[in-house]
């Protein structure tokens, strides 16, 4: 994290108190500052970082629940952020920040701490973040508290196209329309076939509030009435004002290599069908070769993340197929 000190900063905010809508604007203006200065300091004096989508936010929160924590300065504003996920046993923290003005003061480790006492005590066993690779302080910072180093996180975008009907008995469904009495049993199926690759992982919430939240789709493919694999991805900005320009996946779950290929061509169907001009992956390095096919389709690294995990608490990866969870809102 950045380190600033300034004549404002005075005592330690006081936390953590659970994020409401209500805090959603003032949350947008800590967020952009905070990473505003971290890219100035990273000696990129001209970037500055735009608000998120109201809507983005409303997700994150809905989907943290008690893990959305603020932190508070004596004037009762804003200090600092942890928005702390739990998806079954797997738990990630993101976005977090600490205005500039506290920044250096042990406001941010306090921040962090918070977020991991939470996420052991909801019995995660898999915990960790994202962060900028370039930044070596803040690796620095979170490897003090214990988060280790992993594999890069590659976004990786591909344009979007019709595609021809999927044949060889497939078919592939838009949990969005389906009837209201469909719902819940496609939502078990999703999680039965995530049950079955990665024990104890669920990401039945984030399908839920994507669907409750007009954000974006669940696609699922199919094998007559066996569940080949399934998509959650959000089609709604992601910063605040800006057009409908790419469709984020958010969690992807395959079971085997074919699955995954043809997610892929679902995803790029309809996000030209949605109104976006590209869809965006968020790859985890140790899938080399899903990796490699969206490359040899066309796919261009945008961006780059490391994951960390804390110590003891280490990603699971299926023993084969894919499940790919995105650790950025």
């Amino acid at each position: 994290m950045a380190v600033a000190r300034t004549w404002r900063q005075s005592k330690v905010p006081v936390g953590p108190h659970r994020i409401l809508e209500s805090d959603i604007a003032v949350l947008n203006g800590v967020f952009s500052d905070a990473f505003t200065d971290r890219y100035r300091r990273d000696g990129m004096a001209g970037v500055r970082v735009p608000h998120l989508n109201p809507a983005v936010w409303r997700f994150a929160i809905a989907d943290a629940g008690p893990g959305a924590m603020l932190w508070r300065d004596e004037r009762g504003q804003v200090a600092a952020f942890n928005v702390a996920h739990l998806s079954g046993v797997e738990a990630w923290m993101g976005p977090l920040a600490v205005h500039p003005d506290y920044q250096g003061h042990g406001v941010g480790k306090a921040v962090v701490a918070a977020g991991l006492d939470h996420l052991r005590s909801s019995g995660a066993r898999v915990i960790g973040l994202e962060t900028m690779p370039r930044t070596m302080d803040n690796i620095g910072f979170y490897s003090s508290l214990g988060l280790l180093p992993g594999h890069l996180t590659l976004t990786v975008t591909l344009d979007g196209g019709y595609a021809s009907a999927i044949s060889g008995g497939l078919r592939g469904v838009r949990l969005g329309s389906l009837h209201a009495d469909e719902l819940d049993d496609a939502v078990g199926e999703c999680f039965s076939l995530t049950e079955r690759m990665l024990p104890g992982y669920d990401f039945s919430r984030e399908i839920r509030l994507t669907e409750e939240l007009s954000l974006g789709d669940t696609l699922m493919l199919w094998r007559g009435d066996d569940l080949c694999g399934f998509a959650v991805c959000h089609s709604v900005p992601l910063v605040e004002g800006r057009v409908r320009e790419e469709l984020r996946v958010l969690k992807l779950v395959a079971r085997d290599d074919e699955a995954f290929n043809l997610l892929v061509t679902m995803l790029t169907d309809h996000a030209r069908r949605s109104g976006t001009r590209r869809v965006a992956i968020r790859m985890q390095g140790y899938y080399a070769e899903a990796y490699h096919h969206l490359v040899q389709r066309g796919g261009r690294v945008r961006w780059s993340d490391l994951r960390m995990t804390l110590e003891g608490r280490e990603e699971l990866r299926p023993e084969r197929g894919v499940v790919l969870s995105n650790w950025e809102i």
